[in-house]
């Protein structure tokens, strides 16, 4: 039973762990505690405090009662916490503070919120979603998820038919796309896609030939075109563009990103910046503008280049990924779309063509000097994975939070483009976490070969584990309480 458990993974079991303490049938908008049982491979065991946020299993862990636990393994970190970042420094001693590894008081009821916090890991900036409480004595706890801490300290964590999770001290955090997918980790997924687009290899792939709606990654396509029309001499990179009354209106809207002034002039490598980094609709619109004549004709010229390209699910109706309504008395509201295989073709060839668009794609930030304005990159792996190059962001209503990510590996020969695909994911935070996750499984599998299931959807199965999410939840608890009944330690 225990090895069916940890082939479901690290991170599915961070999102259900089994907790003694923690209250049935919770709802939205707010923080459960409780605690768990956590132990360690070298025999030490301790009580973790957990906070659910906002619904049951959703847990995070406190991270000062962790490295209580660790302080004698190979695996020990030291702390420093404020209101808004942690500093985390591995092979430190951790210096406790006297609340570690104390279960909750009764009446204790944390009212704090999800963030997007800064971490400093061995002096690099990293940032994670944790909850940050205040303590009693002025000093502060951070809790966070098992996945993250997991990925941070590079250690397998799994759960035991006891109903505890085991850090693995000595055993490397690893990834199994298809045991994800066994347990429900993707119903909340459109689709997604792993590869390498250097040689075509694709590692992993879960309903990656439908066609999804994809936002703004659509401005791929209108890079491609316009690298395409500099590429032949019809404009230059550095050349001043005018601004239209288009793109100033646009600009001027509920979608617009940068303030854009009809008349103004802005250059194609600061419309390209502007498109790719905060993902400007209005920049996206002027190449367009600028490189066809019209949106009209440049939409034209998007479709045909996926026809040429063999993307058979991609359909484009603007250049910057927006809803398009249709001129009829009843408008169609209609969102360029493609298959995340189609994602990877495209993205692939954009690669091997020009392969300086991830000199910019990779900037954390870049100055639009006609325009004296700095703007930021809205890729969130930028800041934790140090092999990220790119490559872009997109988020509408119907297409979800998605993200395309590019990484260089090595082969000790010459350099390898990754390419992990992810569409239609809740949130922000969700798309970060699912495409963190890939972007490091695609890392292993090309390091070492690792388990990369050409035919996608066709996976393993482990004993009678159920594929639907809830399912695969109730199956772990009633597994986990029944050793609990059955004598094991709670």
């Amino acid at each position: 039973m225990k090895k069916i458990l940890q082939k479901i993974s690290a991170f599915i079991l961070s999102v259900i762990l089994v907790c003694s303490m923690l209250p049935i049938g919770a709802s939205a908008n707010y923080e459960i505690p409780g605690t768990c049982q956590v132990q360690t491979d070298t025999g030490a065991v301790c009580t973790v405090k957990t906070l659910d946020y906002s619904y049951d299993y959703n847990t995070y862990l406190s991270l000062r009662d962790i490295a209580m636990l660790l302080k004698e393994t190979d695996k020990a970190f030291s702390l420093e916490i404020t209101s808004n970042a942690v500093s985390l420094h591995p092979g430190n001693v951790y210096m406790p503070i006297g609340v570690e590894n104390i279960p909750w008081e009764d009446d204790e009821n944390p009212d704090i919120s999800l963030r997007r916090n800064e971490f400093k890991v061995e002096e690099e900036t990293v940032f994670y979603y944790t909850l940050i409480m205040k303590l009693p004595s002025g000093d502060y706890d951070c809790f966070m998820t098992a996945v993250d801490l997991a990925l941070i300290l590079d250690v397998d964590i799994t759960g035991s038919v006891t109903g505890s999770l085991e850090i693995h001290t000595q055993e490397p955090f690893r990834i199994s796309p298809a045991a994800l997918e066994e347990a429900g980790y993707f119903y909340g997924v459109n689709s997604v896609l792993v590869g390498d687009a250097t040689t075509g290899e694709i590692y992993y792939r879960y309903q990656s030939d439908l066609s999804y709606p994809i936002a703004s990654i659509s401005k791929l396509m209108t890079c491609l075109l316009t690298m395409d029309a500099i590429s032949a001499g019809q404009i230059g990179l550095n050349e001043p563009v005018i601004i239209s009354d288009a793109v100033q209106s646009l600009s001027r809207s509920g979608d617009g990103v940068i303030s854009l002034e009809a008349g103004e002039q802005i250059t194609v490598r600061e419309l390209l910046l502007g498109a790719l980094l905060p993902s400007s609709n209005e920049c996206a619109l002027c190449l367009a503008e600028r490189i066809a004549g019209s949106e009209e004709a440049f939409v034209q010229m998007m479709n045909q280049t996926a026809q040429d390209l063999g993307l058979s699910q991609a359909i484009f109706f603007n250049s910057n990924g927006l809803p398009s309504y249709a001129e009829d008395v009843i408008p169609a509201k209609r969102q360029n779309s493609m298959s995340a295989e189609d994602m990877f073709r495209l993205v692939s060839h954009l690669l091997k063509v020009y392969p300086q668009i991830t000199d910019m794609t990779s900037l954390e930030k870049a100055t639009l000097e006609s325009l004296d304005l700095e703007v930021r990159n809205t890729n969130p792996l930028l800041q934790n994975l140090p092999q990220v190059t790119g490559l872009k962001t997109g988020t509408t209503n119907k297409a979800g939070a998605c993200l395309v990510t590019t990484l260089t590996a090595d082969d000790g020969t010459m350099e390898h483009d990754l390419v992990v695909v992810v569409l239609g994911t809740e949130d922000s935070m969700e798309r970060g976490r699912v495409s963190g996750l890939l972007a490091r499984y695609a890392l292993d599998a090309f390091d070492t070969g690792m388990e990369k299931p050409e035919d996608g959807g066709t996976v393993r199965t482990y004993g009678n584990l159920p594929t639907h999410a809830e399912a695969a939840v109730d199956w772990v608890i009633r597994t986990a309480r029944k050793g609990t009944a059955n004598g094991a330690d709670g």
